[in-house]
Formats: C-alpha cells, structure tokens, sequence
C-alpha cells in the first residue's frame, strides 16, 4: 500500500497544475488529429471514380481504401505500447509527421501503385493518431470529467462519416482529387504546433515487452488474405500458381502467428480469448460487419457518379441517409441496453436489418429516383448501427478485468480486418463481372475507337463519349457490376445472423453499458489498457448519475435521511476542512436558498458547528462524511460485478478510490474562496430541492 501511494504522490493526477484553458486547447489539437484519422477512412470514397479515371486501374480501386485500414490496423498496438514506454506526446507528434507524409505523396502520386504504398504509409501514422489521441486524454484530464471530452471524440467519428463523403465530393468536383490529401497538411500543422507549445503531460513509462513478432505476422496474415480476395480471379486465375502460393503462404504464416502468441509475454492477441465463446462469436459477427460497411461505402459513390450520374459532392449528399441511419440506430440500440440491460435482440435485429438492406441495395437500377435510393440508404445504415453498438458491450462484459482492454480491442481488430476484406472481395467481383458485361453489351455494335470494354471499365469518363444509342446497355452494365456485389455480400451477413443466436445473454456489468461512441464508428482497433477502459466507463457513468441521483443514493445507502444537498455540503466540508456557506453558494451552481437549507440541517443535527461564518465538522460529521464517502465507493464497486471480486487489482482498488473522490467531493482540489467562471462550472451537477 506504502508504494501505491508514493507511486501516486511521485507524478501529478491528471489535469493537475493545468489551466482549464491549457486543457481545452490540448483537447481540440487531439480532436484534429483524430479528425485526420477518422476523416481518411470516408473521405477518399467519393473521390475514388475520378481518381481511376485519371490514374487507371479499376480492378484495383479497392486497395486505395484496403493499404489505410491495413497499416492502421496493424499499427495501432504497437503505437499504444510504445506510447507507454516512451512518452506519449513524442509519439503522438511522430505520428502527425507520418501521417502528414503520407498525404502529401498521395495527393503527388502519378499512378494507382504509388497511390497505394503511399496511402499504406498515411495509414500508418493514422493508426497512431487515433490510439494515441485517446490514450492522451487520459493523461491530462481528471477522471471525472472523461466521460464528457472523450464524447467529443465521439462526435468526430460521427462527424466524419458525414462530412467525409461530401469534402472528398467537393474537392473532388471542385479543386481536384488530390485536394483530398492536401487539406490534411494545413490541419495537421496547426496540430502539430498546438502540441508542442501546450500538452504538457507527464512520462509514465510503463514497461512493456512489445509482440513486434505478432504483430507482424498477423498483419501479414490478413494481407495476404487480402491479396487473395483482390487479386484471384481478376490479375491472375484462381488455379495460378501465385493465387495458391498466397494462399499457402498465409496458411503458414497463421501457424507461426499461433505459436508465436502462445509464448509471447504480451501478445498483440491473446489466443486464451478465442476459449471464451462471447469473443469468438463476436469476432465473426465484428468482422462481417467490416465486410459490409466499408465495401458498400466505397462502391456507392461509383453507383452514384456513373450510373445515377450525379456530381462527387452530390454523391457524398444521397449517402447521408445511410450514415443517418447508422447514427440514430447505434445511439438509440446503446441507450435502450443501458436502460433495460437486454442486449441480444440487437446482433439479430441488426444482421437481418443489414442483409434485407443488401438485398435492396441489389435492387437499384440506373432509373432508381432519389427517394427510393434514399430509403434504401437508411435501412442498410439502420441495420449497421443496430449491431455496432452492442458488439462492444458485449464483449467486455464477458472477459475479465485483465483482458478489457485487449479484449475491446480486439473486436474492433476483427471489424477492421472484415472491412479491409470487404473492400477486396467486393473489389473483385465488380471487376470480375464488369468487362464480362460491357463485352456483353458491346457485342455486335459499332464502338467508336478507344471505347472498348477494357477503355470503359478503366475510365468511366469515356461512357459521355460515346453515342448515345451505345450508352444505355454499357451503364446498365456497370449498374448490375455493383449491385450484383450487394448481392453477393447478403449470405455472408445472414450467416453472422445464424451466429448471432449462439450469443448467450448474460446479464450486462453497468460498468460496461456506456461504451465510447468512437467504439461505434471507429473501424481501427483502439487500444487501452483495462484499468483505462474501466476508468472511462464508470466516469461516464457515475457523472450521468451524478446529475440526477447520486446525492439520493449514497444518502440512503449510508443510512441517512438527510436532503441531498445536506450530504453534498458534508462531503465539501470532508474535502475542504471548512466552508462559508454564503461564499459556496457564489462559487457553486447550487443557489444559496439550498445551501443555507443544508447548512440548518447539518447544524441542526449537530453534523457541523459555526466558527465565525464557517462550517467545521463535528465528530458526528465526520463519521457521516466517511459513511457517505464509503457508500459511493461501494456504489461504484457494485457496478463493477464480479470484476470486483476478492483477488481485484490494485490498480482497479485506487481506480474505485480515486473517482470516489472526485465524484463526491467537489469540483476540484481548490480552495473553496477561489472564485470560478460560469465557463468553469464542473462537470456534476450538485443536487438541491426542486
């Protein structure tokens, strides 16, 4: 315990010593570096036909979206770790560099391989601004107020998957497609230079053996395959020698992943988590769910652009119902579970929601009206957001405190891997099935020279070319190209369907039923530790309940019947050493007519004494502050479950003992007489009579 406590003395709480001006600002750089991440995972999808029109190689699109999410994915453990060991800002700082690199070889590449290795390249810094920005936020602000700015970062993943089909629509029908990579330089810089001058944050240096082995063959194991699925059947026959030697080789590299996580001292993916049959089924079910989004976010807009006809930005305007839909559903699906605690009819509601929406999206045509486009939209995205929410709930509640970390990453660990799969497979069929039918619709008619069905398939700009009687059946071929793939991906959903009905539906820890909403939307895995992952949940648990009915709880629980502000003003007395009631009032957004009712009753009860205009506690006092304390301890350890058992952590005792603190005392470790802004308000709402 003597070293606990000097370990906690030796390097100051988060937010410590900080202005909350400092904080906020250091907050919003994060969320730009955030929103470069998340921003290129969408914003690239509406730009892509006009970039394989300029570059060539259609067959081969999907890897300008498959090389992000591929090097993200793979990256993000070990930015987490090494972030640990050597100090988060630097990393963080490496990652922007990185990241910034990569976009600007983008927007300079020549042709669709340079375009490719260098979006790689983007990807990997991507991953490291998007674990490290959440890792930081831990280090600079106080547990107490967590739940609210990791929020924000939510709202930028919600944001982005908006915002990122109409710029890249608009920079694209107005600038250029390369405009799509440039507007990340500007961002990028102002972030970079706002971390330098202001996030000050201490080194924590946690040591850690870092599964580089691990890391590498997993990485190489879903590039391979990935390679696979993009390139049998369309650059080489899937008999060829290179086709079966990929596969042999991923095989192989599967094997030496397994045994290589049995001896790892950390490995980047525990294989004891696979015997937990939760896990297992959520991984399935996580990695279809990849599968379908992202492979239907990036073929839409060349559904749209080609054969609707419609501008890039205007294709980035027609998905908004899809993103809609997967808004409203995730956020509705997470409050439901949070209210009632039964999870399991939404993995089944929202797999079948999704394979009816694949289904639809099969029924498109090139005489589709916008309406009709647009509800099909909204249920495709309605089903996503059904089962995205819940995956991750799920999944934490069925592992041990140990493993919540690694566990929450894991599931989105699938869902990226299934989403740069997706975007493979889905890539191949289009290209499979297109030059077979342009071929189709071109036989017998007299094509103009340079308008083949190889030319047609390579640049989709050739089709106003061509006369008109000619062009009918070729965007007819294109429409059936695409919506043949929604068709094929539909057996692949219902099978997570059929998955679905083994979950088990345990009862829900309410430590785990206000998950980060940047869990919903993110598709890179975030990587946490568990004692962050549980400091997360039960902040932004116990400040929602904290602006309702925490004073009332912890009363009852203590065994007193006093008004909720009178066990407010024990615990700011317990905290402060003294209080003048009349001060508290001004420095507080409790009104005075609740404070001075509170200050009677603590008087009257003999619970504190008058010394000038001040508060003291009395013995009595004293013994009711500490109850009170212990009963919102127990409070919080209650919704910790069996994660609270006799063999907890220490990490998890001082996590419990620390929010107690910062939930029950005050709003912050200052001076009571010290006067606060309206803009520096805390973050719970102090209880008085209504």
């Amino acid at each position: 315990m003597a070293q606990e406590v000097s370990t906690a003395q030796a390097h100051p709480a988060p937010g410590e010593g900080q202005s909350r001006r400092t904080v906020l600002v250091a907050i919003g750089a994060l969320l730009l570096g955030m929103l470069l991440a998340a921003l290129d995972q969408t914003i690239v999808a509406t730009a892509l036909p006009t970039i394989v029109s300029e570059l060539g190689g259609m067959d081969h699109l999907s890897w300008v979206v498959t090389a992000y999410m591929l090097a993200s994915t793979a990256a993000t453990p070990l930015w987490g770790k090494l972030g640990d060991q050597y100090g988060r800002k630097k990393l963080f700082q490496a990652a922007i560099v990185i990241f910034l690199i990569g976009s600007a070889l983008c927007g300079i590449a020549q042709n669709m391989p340079q375009l490719i290795l260098f979006r790689a390249l983007q990807g990997l810094g991507g991953g490291g601004l998007m674990v490290l920005s959440m890792a930081i936020v831990g280090d600079i602000v106080a547990p107490r107020e967590r739940g609210r700015y990791q929020g924000l970062f939510g709202a930028v993943f919600g944001a982005t998957s908006v915002l990122g089909p109409l710029l890249g629509g608009f920079f694209t029908e107005h600038l250029s497609w390369r405009w799509v990579f440039y507007i990340n330089l500007p961002i990028g810089v102002v972030a970079l230079l706002v971390i330098a001058a202001v996030l000050h944050i201490p080194v924590r240096a946690t040591r850690h053996t870092i599964d580089y082995l691990g890391t590498f063959l997993i990485a190489s194991v879903a590039t391979c395959l990935v390679l696979v699925a993009s390139l049998g059947g369309t650059t080489w026959a899937w008999g060829s020698a290179q086709i079966v030697g990929l596969a042999v080789l991923g095989v192989v590299l599967l094997v030496a992943f397994v045994a290589v996580e049995r001896r790892a001292a950390e490995p980047v993916l525990p294989l004891k988590l696979f015997r937990i049959r939760t896990f297992s089924l959520v991984a399935v079910i996580s990695f279809v769910i990849g599968f379908a989004m992202f492979g239907a976010m990036t073929y839409l807009p060349t559904f749209l652009q080609v054969v609707q006809g419609v501008s890039p930005t205007m294709s980035g305007v027609h998905m908004l119902p899809m993103v809609l839909g997967m808004l409203i559903t995730s956020t509705g699906s997470g409050q439901i579970v949070s209210r009632t605690g039964r999870w399991k009819v939404f993995p089944l509601a929202g797999t079948a929601v999704t394979a009816i929406g694949l289904v639809l999206l099969h029924q498109l045509k090139e005489s589709s009206s916008t309406w009709q486009m647009s509800a099909i939209f909204f249920v495709f995205g309605a089903g996503l957001g059904l089962v995205m929410q819940v995956l991750v709930l799920v999944v934490q509640n069925a592992v041990t405190y140990e493993d919540l970390g690694v566990a929450t990453s894991g599931a989105t660990f699938f869902r990226s891997i299934g989403a740069s799969f997706g975007v493979a497979v889905f890539g191949t069929v289009f290209a499979g099935r297109l030059e077979n039918k342009l071929t189709d619709a071109l036989a017998g008619q007299q094509v103009p020279p340079g308008a083949g069905a190889s030319e047609l398939a390579a640049d989709p700009r050739a089709i106003a070319e061509l006369p008109s009687q000619l062009r009918p059946p070729v965007l007819h071929a294109y429409a059936t190209s695409i919506t043949d793939v929604f068709l094929y991906a539909a057996p692949v959903v219902v099978l997570a369907f059929l998955v679905a009905w083994f979950l088990k539906e345990d009862t829900l820890r309410g430590s785990v039923t206000a998950p980060d909403p940047s869990q919903t939307l993110a598709s890179n895995p975030v990587e946490r530790s568990s004692h962050d992952e549980c400091a997360r949940a039960l902040s932004v648990l116990g400040s929602r309940e904290g602006r309702r009915h925490i004073y009332e709880k912890i009363t009852a629980r203590a065994g007193y019947d006093l008004l909720p502000a009178s066990s407010w003003l024990l615990l700011r007395i317990k905290r402060q050493g003294m209080v003048e009631p009349a001060r508290l009032a001004e420095t507080t957004p409790v009104p005075l007519r609740a404070v001075t009712e509170a200050a009677r009753e603590v008087e009257g009860r003999g619970l504190a004494r008058r010394v000038g205009l001040d508060l003291l506690l009395t013995d009595a006092g004293a013994e009711a502050a500490a109850r009170l304390s212990q009963a919102r301890e127990e409070s919080l350890a209650d919704l910790l479950g069996d994660w609270w058992g006799p063999d907890r952590p220490t990490d998890l005792i001082q996590l419990v003992r620390e929010l107690t603190g910062e939930l029950c005392g005050s709003d912050a470790e200052r001076p009571y007489s010290e006067p606060r802004g309206d803009h520096e308000r805390p973050a719970v709402e102090y209880p008085h009579r209504h």
